[in-house]
């Protein structure tokens, strides 16, 4: 999915994005970067004290439990607040998760060091990164408003299609192809969802809608971050790209939710004093919503991206299921059968990729 590097004492590189196949239901899904981060031959920062307290395997396994928790977590609250706790204003919950990515994003770099700072070097990489945090903020609000209408467990079978639309954005753009049996995984992966969304009892049409949005978003920005930030200079570590991304992004969502959910931050203030819990609950939802990608960032670290995309196949059925438990959605044995479906395509079309690119190699 993404080669090791090492950091270099000016500057540091990144591999060109791939498919975000693992997480396709993250609320922020800038992907993971490689492992072996190392500053004067050592390891530093957050992890490296993580790393002294714990053994290796105790401290990779509570890295890969808070990965899971932090990755459903952000749904379970998501879906809790826009669709049971009445707070309808998904762009303004999304913009809040913004604002919350970069401040954290701040203090993992500039305080606990976690990687070094890289900087904008030009105008022209400005603007590539204002593009991809355009498209970032339309695939995060279509699946934030996606949870008002629609049940977890469907919304993961969904967003377990990014592999599909990657490909076809892939070839559109870039004129990219795959192996006949990278394209024969994807069917599976099509036909799962047409017969999870056949059998869905709480199956909604925008809700639906806005879902296939969120991931065609979120593989469109995959395919994109590939083609515009290419050369050496302009590629950034996936921490530093949300640290510039995330308050592009709630720029770019303020005049949105001021049109569209009217003075929400008002109504969240006069709400807030006679439920104070809110603001427990926003600020949680924000604060998990970074854990997000600082988890991403050390699973991938302390592991491999091959293991963080395995993760991620196993992530949706257990978000789905732990989704039923709590929420006590309906679900059909067709419906369960047309997610395992769009599972297998998914495992099976990581495996098509990775023999492609043994071969090519």
């Amino acid at each position: 999915m993404v080669e090791a590097q090492t950091w270099t004492t000016r500057r540091m590189s990144n591999p060109r994005l791939q498919d975000t196949t693992s997480s396709p239901d993250q609320v922020v899904d800038i992907p993971a970067t490689p492992t072996g981060d190392v500053r004067n031959g050592t390891s530093y920062g957050f992890s490296s004290a993580v790393g002294s307290l714990l053994s290796p395997t105790l401290s990779t396994a509570a890295i890969i439990a808070s990965w899971y928790l932090s990755n459903i977590g952000v749904l379970l609250l998501n879906k809790y607040l826009l669709s049971f706790y009445g707070f309808r204003y998904p762009i303004f919950l999304t913009m809040l998760h913004m604002i919350s990515c970069a401040a954290y994003s701040y203090i993992a770099i500039h305080l606990l060091e976690l990687v070094p700072r890289q900087h904008i070097l030009s105008r022209r990489q400005f603007f590539k990164i204002l593009a991809l945090s355009a498209i970032f903020c339309f695939s995060v609000v279509c699946g934030n408003t996606s949870l008002r209408y629609l049940p977890v467990s469907f919304n993961q079978a969904i967003g377990a299609t990014t592999p599909f639309f990657t490909a076809i954005f892939a070839f559109i753009i870039t004129c990219k192809k795959e192996s006949a049996e990278v394209y024969g995984a994807l069917l599976p992966v099509v036909f799962g969802i047409v017969v999870a969304s056949n059998s869905e009892p709480l199956f909604h049409l925008f809700g639906f809608l806005v879902c296939v949005g969120s991931t065609a978003g979120r593989a469109l920005k995959s395919v994109v971050q590939g083609i515009l930030l290419t050369s050496e200079a302009e590629k950034l570590h996936s921490m530093n790209l949300l640290l510039y991304m995330a308050p592009m992004a709630a720029c770019i969502l303020l005049p949105f939710t001021l049109y569209i959910e009217g003075n929400v931050a008002a109504a969240t203030v006069e709400k807030a004093r006679t439920d104070p819990f809110i603001v427990f609950l926003l600020v949680g939802n924000a604060t998990v919503a970074y854990l997000v990608n600082l988890t991403n960032f050390l699973v991938t670290k302390h592991t491999s991206a091959l293991t963080l995309q395995v993760l991620g196949n196993a992530k949706a059925a257990v978000a789905a299921v732990v989704s039923v438990l709590i929420f006590r959605n309906p679900v059909t044995v067709m419906g369960m059968t047309g997610f395992a479906v769009t599972i297998m395509g998914v495992v099976l079309y990581s495996e098509a990729k990775k023999r492609s690119k043994v071969t090519t190699h």
